[in-house]
């Protein structure tokens, strides 16, 4: 994990913002201009109104076109619909930028391996924005896991979010749970648990579905998830068991504000160094791989 406590040494990373919505908002036109490794170089979104409401409270010009951000930064992120974002991403990377990538990071399992396949030719580097990742206290959930016998575990990822409200967008509406909930769900599993081979579904991702994960190692796992479910606050929660003490990790008692800055501080590095880390591209298309086996059942 890189220390976000050292001195920022280098130049921030100009980073452009694709989007406007409620997540580019709350999250990423804050992150970004936050610094000291990164600098919020423009943003741009379809409506002018609205990418000019995100870029004012940091001083930040907003774009007419598309390619007039990719001209003012040296890197990108996205939070925009998947289907949009690998549209776009598959742009910028051919264009020589670094990717800061919203889950899932396209909305089939074709669009994102050709994402992936441009990025490598490009040799441009990548992140995901799985968020639960860069909180430290699910770091130290991954490492205590990594030194456990596992051979069983449980997890529900639940909200109401399609209920109604700002995350209740045509695309999570349309595909549901399994493509908004899934990639996050999936990589903590798989990285506590170990290498998932095979996943199972039933049920309707628009309302409820469980997912059935069979392991490299011969464990496996079991998730709820739902993002139609009448509940006062969501939840994210995983459960290891095996020959040790229960694991838990409960999203509901970290303090978010914490992931920030080490996501922030890990991809300026990714883009200085030309180095990815775990959370790339490349993670993105295996999650999306194993959402595939669900959808194909």
């Amino acid at each position: 994990m890189t220390s976000t406590a050292a001195p920022w040494a280098q130049a921030p990373v100009k980073v452009g913002l694709v989007g406007a919505g409620p997540w580019a908002q709350w999250v990423y036109a804050r992150m970004l201009a936050a610094g000291p490794e990164t600098e919020l170089a423009g943003v741009w979104a379809r409506r002018p109104e609205a990418a000019q409401e995100t870029a004012a409270p940091y001083g930040a010009p907003v774009a007419a076109r598309f390619e007039e951000l990719l001209d003012s930064c040296e890197a990108v992120a996205f939070a925009v619909p998947p289907a949009v974002q690998a549209e776009l991403a598959l742009r910028a990377a051919k264009a020589g930028k670094a990717l800061l990538l919203e889950k899932p990071i396209a909305q089939d399992l074709a669009a994102a391996r050709q994402l992936v396949d441009a990025i490598g030719e490009a040799g441009v580097a990548s992140q995901v924005t799985l968020t639960n990742r860069f909180h430290p206290e699910t770091r130290r959930f991954l490492a205590a896991a990594s030194e456990a016998d596992v051979f069983g575990a449980r997890a529900a990822f639940l909200s109401g979010a399609f209920l109604g409200g700002a995350f209740a967008s045509p695309w999570r509406l349309e595909q549901g749970a399994l493509l908004d909930l899934g990639p996050h769900v999936l990589d903590l599993l798989d990285a506590s648990v170990g290498p998932i081979t095979r996943v199972r579904g039933t049920g309707d991702p628009r309302r409820w579905i469980e997912l059935t994960c069979e392991h490299e190692n011969g464990a496996v796992s079991q998730a709820s998830l739902s993002g139609s479910v009448n509940v006062a606050q969501g939840s994210a929660r995983v459960e290891l068991f095996g020959s040790g003490p229960e694991l838990v990790f409960d999203s509901a008692e970290l303090d978010h504000e914490e992931t920030w800055p080490v996501l922030r501080r890990e991809f300026a590095t990714a883009v200085r160094s030309g180095v990815a880390g775990e959370l790339d591209a490349r993670r993105g298309l295996h999650l999306q791989t194993l959402m595939a086996q669900v959808s194909e059942g």
